[in-house]
């Protein structure tokens, strides 16, 4: 029994780490959801090529994406009244790093629409925009994966 009160503690612990690093990410996330947001309204926006408003639009939804997955484990931990159960913690981790996929490239988009309004060359966008898709995944992804001590995600 005491073991189970042991790994029960363990769990509560870890999820609240994962809710912790989500608190982190997730207000910043809103600032850029805000700016996007409000960039439609603005005169501009109808200046832009149709490809340029599409890629906005689409960034937008997806950091909307993003802030779903990055608020799921809190919610998650929630509706269990703060027991982590391992499936939880399962979920968490997954949400928490799959969120970083539709964040990196709803960003990567907004970095072409905004050089496509400062540059008005699209070929100049695009390249700006895989370079930040190729920043992000080298930071996000590739950067931890080369550290010798991390092997592999916990299991519960």
């Amino acid at each position: 029994m005491d073991d189970q009160a042991s790994q029960q503690h363990k769990d509560d612990q870890e999820m609240r780490d994962i809710i912790e690093e989500a608190r982190c990410i997730l207000p910043g996330l809103q600032a850029v959801f805000g700016f996007q947001t409000i960039a439609v309204f603005n005169e501009r926006f109808t200046d832009l090529a149709a490809y340029a408003q599409v890629c906005h639009l689409v960034g937008l939804c997806l950091l909307f994406v993003a802030m779903g997955m990055l608020m799921t484990p809190a919610v998650y931990n929630r509706a269990q009244l703060g027991r982590a159960t391992s499936r939880m913690l399962r979920i968490s981790r997954k949400s928490i790093r799959g969120a970083l996929i539709p964040l990196a490239v709803g960003l990567s988009l907004d970095m072409l629409t905004v050089m496509s309004l400062a540059t008005d060359s699209l070929a100049l966008s695009i390249v700006a925009a895989v370079a930040s898709l190729l920043l992000f995944v080298g930071l996000w992804y590739l950067l931890p994966r080369s550290d010798p001590i991390q092997v592999t995600e916990p299991r519960s």
